[in-house]
């Protein structure tokens, strides 16, 4: 608003100044008029550049003060008046780009559902989104957006996940199927039993994704400032060489008219807002301009093994009980106690285990990273590592060791899927940044070493708690920086903090990874990653280029200035198509460089693979 003030002030005062100079023949009136008006912008935009300094930037607007004073001390006010017309019609046009940019993560806002239609004793009620609750029943009409995350209890539909997932194809849903918020609903009506509330939903945790990636700025912008000081100073010296050997002070104002700082102050945020938003329709949620440039130039990508590498959808794959027990009662046994852990391989056991077959368990603890302790029909249940459990007993593929009562139970192993997009999308890392990739996991070193070697992983990092993790990711040398840390867990959020930049697979809604990271991937897709590299190193190359392309214009026309070539007036209309260009040029972060997104061909190429199953 208040920009939009400044220009709407200007060009009442200019358009006054016109009729007083050559309609009523009162030149001087005309000059006082924009003098004044010069005088209050001038003072405006100093305050604001005296603010900018305190905040630690180096101020380029110091330019654009110096040609209002300078062309009003000259006697130039119709110089003057452009000057002031295309500063603050610059700021109007930084905003409406500004605004073009973000469109696409403004969607997501404008999109949130504020209604539910919930079913009760077979009749239907409107409530707010937020008086749902769990356990409840809601009807999605066709084309509606779905208010809440939760399961489908009857009906067939085609729904839109395009805004969550970046998938263009409408998803198949069913009875049985699980349905997020903020999809469109197709042409058939679906009854939905709710699983989260609206504000635990996945939409909303996108929407604070959303919110926290645009109120964190763009380093790259302290970056740009930086340039500032340089042109500064040449603009100064180009502009007092012409002045001293021209003995006109007029030529003083002639090049410090064309001197535009637009290109420092517009052109590297409106790339990086537009490279935001380019991931945006990808599916992938980046939170600030300083993850885009970390992550151009990562040296080391890290992975963790299940649920990012692998599918983890893992599944019971071999029941193995000791003397006096069965295979029925272990896998009982193991599911109860896990009923309330988040971990991968409790979800596998929950599942293999229906809740009306699972024993009452009590007094159930969690000790991250190694087991579940708990009472499970009046026995004691751990179920955990081989440690954890007390036994020496091992088992070469993904297990969990089972103790009843202070004695081994047995094991129950695992099967997992190596994702079909992840060796393209390691080799797609290779050859976007040649980084160094590596892999850390709590898993055994024999299985993680067969997925690295599968899918063309360098080191392996094996059997690490959270704490090793970090340790790893703090003991990366120097030159392998930035370190690339990507993880789909609870327990991953550590790492996902301690990162350069912590990319989060929150397909499975893991909120304390997506919290911790600095980048969301919002589709079950490892390719999103190699797509999100590339989309920041076209991004990083455009607003380089946009402000390297505006700051040689600038000196081009500057030193034309200096000999008294271009007058006053044509240079400050000169500075309005400088600045044109370096925002026009700017904006093409929002395709990039190649309209052609890397995720097909990574995905296309891993649908062509055999999946691996590892045992």
């Amino acid at each position: 608003m208040k920009k939009n003030w400044q220009l709407m002030m200007v060009l009442a005062v200019s358009a006054i100044a016109l009729v007083f100079a050559f309609g009523l023949k009162q030149p001087l009136i005309a000059q006082g008029l924009i003098t004044v008006m010069g005088s209050i912008i001038a003072l405006i935009m100093f305050w604001g550049m005296v603010k900018t300094i305190r905040s630690g930037n180096f101020g380029v607007d110091l330019l654009a003060i110096t040609a209002v004073v300078a062309t009003l001390a000259v006697g130039q006010y119709w110089a003057a008046m452009i000057v002031l017309l295309m500063l603050t019609g610059g700021d109007a046009l930084e905003s409406y780009a500004a605004t073009k940019a973000s469109s696409e993560l403004k969607q997501l806002l404008e999109n949130a559902p504020t209604t539910a239609h919930r079913m009760v004793d077979g009749h239907v009620e409107d409530v707010d989104v937020e008086a749902v609750q769990v356990g409840e029943t809601i009807l999605v009409k066709p084309q509606e957006v779905v208010p809440v995350d939760g399961t489908v209890l009857a009906g067939e539909s085609l729904v839109d996940e395009a805004s969550l997932t970046g998938e263009s194809k409408p998803v198949a849903k069913n009875a049985g199927s699980d349905i997020m918020s903020g999809t469109v609903n197709g042409d058939a009506a679906l009854t939905v039993k709710v699983t989260q509330r609206a504000e635990d939903s996945q939409y909303q945790g996108i929407i604070k994704l959303v919110k926290e990636s645009e109120a964190r700025p763009a380093h790259f912008v302290r970056m740009a400032d930086r340039y500032a000081v340089p042109f500064t100073l040449i603009a100064y010296v180009i502009a007092g060489l012409g002045w001293f050997f021209s003995g006109d002070p007029v030529r003083f104002a002639q090049v410090l008219v064309v001197a535009s700082p637009c290109p420092l102050i517009l052109a590297a945020p409106i790339a990086m807002v537009s490279g935001m938003s380019r991931n945006s329709r990808n599916g992938i949620i980046v939170k600030s301009g300083t993850t885009l440039e970390k992550l151009s130039d990562a040296k080391t990508f890290a992975f963790d093994k299940t649920g990012t590498v692998t599918r983890g959808i893992l599944k019971v794959a071999t029941i193995l009980p000791q003397a006096g027990f069965s295979q029925d009662q272990l896998l009982k046994l193991a599911a109860s106690a896990e009923g309330q852990s988040t971990h991968i391989l409790a979800r596998s056991l929950t599942d293999a285990v229906p809740t009306a077959d699972r024993l009452p368990a009590t007094d159930v603890s969690e000790t991250t990273s190694f087991g579940v302790n708990a009472t499970v029909d009046g026995r004691k249940v751990k179920v955990g590592k081989a440690e954890f459990a007390g036994t020496k007993a091992t088992v070469d593929t993904t297990a969990v060791y089972v103790n009843v009562d202070g004695q081994y139970a047995g094991a129950i192993t695992f099967s997992d899927q190596i994702r079909p997009e992840a060796k393209e999308t390691m080799t797609k890392l290779h050859e976007l940044n040649d980084a160094k990739l590596i892999m850390i996991s709590g898993d055994q070193q024999s299985i993680a070493d067969k997925v690295a070697a599968q899918v063309g992983i360098d080191q392996v990092y094996a059997e690490q708690l959270p704490q090793q993790k970090i340790e790893v990711l703090d003991n990366v040398p120097k030159d392998g920086r930035p370190v690339v840390m990507v993880g789909d867990g609870v327990n991953d959020a550590p790492s996902l903090a301690i990162a350069d930049v912590g990319i989060a697979m929150g397909a499975h809604g893991a909120t304390a990874a997506s919290e911790s990271a600095d980048a969301v991937v919002l589709r079950d897709d490892l390719a999103k990653v190699a797509a999100a590299t590339l989309i920041a190193k076209e991004t990083m190359v455009i607003a380089k280029q946009a402000v390297l392309i505006g700051i040689a214009i600038c000196t081009g026309l500057m030193l034309i200035a200096s000999f008294g070539v271009i007058p006053t007036i044509i240079g400050a209309m000169l500075q309005e198509v400088v600045d044109t260009v370096t925002i026009l040029y700017a904006l093409r972060a929002r395709n990039g460089l190649h309209r052609q997104a890397l995720v097909d061909p990574v995905r296309a190429t891993a649908e062509r693979e055999q999946i691996q199953q590892i045992n």
